[in-house]
């Protein structure tokens, strides 16, 4: 056992190593020696521990002692319950004004609680040095009237009209949108930790009803910071956002442990997690279903990247779960400030449309580098298209013109993305259905180094076709090996390919091949 993070109030735990989302032995957890009862999840979270205390945790297997850890909670400086401030958690009172002040009142150490009650509020604004608890069965539940809500402008000139503050973004663009339900700007040391539910609410609104028509300002996210530095996010479940649930904007040192974020399914634009332009990020012990990707990395469009050029680096997202969705973990395609140094390791994937996914075009420009993506031990069930790079994804207005599909070679100037190196390693599959991979770079400029090590696919008898990258002339397959256009240097060591129809590898303009 390995202790990931601890605050005044709570603990995250990693359990065991080399599980995934699942543990491979259910553990009997033993704190102080009170029974906490079994846990199969190779990350967990306790909460309800008392600030600046020694604790010992004991994991039983089959009844024998397998590991304790010890561990001491932070200090803490005081309490404020959100009751004294007026708060009802009746579902109908507006307890904005209350959240909101017990926030602001909250001292340096200190914590706001949020008790059990369902509180009807709008968006809430976070700030510096503080905790704030959500206990089990405690709900946030978002007003859906667009009228209560702030609106973050995507850009404001500054006095000497010399540069710019921007606040709301939409797709990697500064344009104006809706608060938050939780909404931090310029914050540094927050925790939002504890069992509780922040429920935008979406379904009961018209945020998803005709959803790409601009109804005063873009959707809102369900929690959105911006500029923030050292926020930790712990057991708190996200579901129903208007549009993305779970939105970091050029913030560093971000952790998110042993959250859950719920969507159905054919919800619009409901991705999971998007960091955009962040640095320093370990997502740890997560579970999504959601109704877009569960997790897109991004950077920005192409004015975000030209003028600030600021990468989304330094990510681990380890022992999570990607429950459907149309990907499962995703680089692109805003990405026209870079992504690197990517580790995804021991998740689990069921049900995605597109497993693991890097998807560019065109245009994006010369900083968009996606570089040292690494995916490894990743388990598959049921993932339609397990890998697919796609250097021609037909997003944004121009995304079916001959500039972004031509299969010609166009000329390397300031508009050509880059795909370095990508990476999979210990990736099992069960029942996909499409192809193992697909792989599309650009004539110009294709992806430098493929690698499939130590991996196995198995597919569907009944595998049914699909289209496994969105680009123009890519048809609908099933039960295919893995395809390859344009590309520098590809590695295969050690794949096996179970169930397909026809060869392994069709590779069109791949410069070298190394099938170890």
């Amino acid at each position: 056992m390995k202790c990931l993070y601890t605050s005044a109030r709570s603990c995250t735990v990693l359990l065991d190593p080399q599980g995934d989302y699942e543990a491979r032995s259910v553990r009997r957890l033993v704190l102080n020696g009170r029974e906490l009862g079994e846990e199969n999840r190779s990350v967990c979270s306790l909460f309800d521990l008392w600030p600046d205390t020694d604790y010992t945790l004991t994991g039983f297997i089959n009844g024998e002692a397998e590991e304790t850890l010890t561990f001491h909670t932070d200090v803490e400086a005081c309490t404020l319950n959100v009751r004294r401030f007026g708060a009802k958690g009746d579902g109908e009172h507006d307890d904005t004004p209350a959240l909101q002040a017990a926030i602001l009142c909250c001292p340096d150490g200190g914590r706001v609680l949020v008790p059990a009650g369902t509180y009807r509020t709008g968006p809430i604004f976070l700030k510096s040095h503080m905790t704030l608890e959500l206990q089990k069965d405690a709900t946030l539940a978002l007003m859906t009237d667009r009228a209560k809500f702030p609106i973050l402008p995507g850009m404001t000139r500054t006095t000497d009209e010399q540069g710019e503050y921007l606040l709301g973004t939409w797709e990697g663009n500064p344009l104006d949108c809706f608060a938050g339900a939780l909404t931090g700007i310029g914050v540094k040391d927050v925790r939002i930790i504890g069992q509780g539910v922040v429920d935008g609410c979406a379904q009961l609104g018209d945020w998803w009803q005709n959803h790409k028509v601009i109804k005063g300002a873009f959707r809102g996210r369900i929690f959105y910071l911006r500029d923030c530095e050292d926020v930790t996010v712990q057991g708190i479940t996200f579901r129903n956002s208007p549009s993305w649930n779970l939105h970091p904007c050029f913030s560093r040192k971000l952790r998110f442990l042993n959250v859950r974020v719920e969507a159905p399914y054919h919800s619009p634009n409901t991705d999971g997690f998007d960091p955009e332009s962040c640095q320093d990020i370990r997502m740890l012990g997560t579970v999504f279903s959601v109704g877009d990707d569960c997790i897109a990395i991004k950077s920005g469009k192409i004015y975000m990247g030209q003028k600030y050029h600021t990468p989304c680096e330094n990510i681990e997202i380890a022992w999570c779960a990607m429950l459907n969705g149309h990907g499962g973990v995703t680089v692109g395609s805003e990405m026209a400030g870079g992504v690197r140094h990517v580790w995804v390791h021991h998740c689990l994937m069921r049900g995605n449309d597109r497993g693991l996914r890097v998807k560019t075009r065109r245009g994006r420009g010369k900083y968009a580098v996606v570089d040292d993506i690494r995916f490894e031990d990743i388990r598959m069930e049921g993932v339609k298209a397990p890998l697919v790079v796609n250097a021609m994804y037909y997003c944004d207005p121009d995304g079916h013109t001959p500039y972004v599909q031509s299969r010609e070679k166009q000329p390397v100037d300031d508009t050509t993305p880059t795909i370095g190196t990508v990476c999979f390693e210990r990736v099992r599959a069960e029942d996909c259905q499409a192809c193992v991979g697909y792989v599309l770079g650009l004539p110009e400029k294709p992806v430098e180094q493929l690698v499939l090590r130590d991996c196995d696919f198995a597919f569907s008898e009944d595998a049914q076709p699909m289209e496994p990258a969105m680009a123009e002339g890519v048809d609908a397959c099933s039960r295919r090996g893995l395809i390859v256009q344009y590309a520098d240097r590809l590695i295969l060591d050690n794949v096996r390919m179970r169930g397909i129809e026809g060869k392994p590898l069709d590779a069109v303009s791949v410069n070298q091949i190394e099938n170890h």
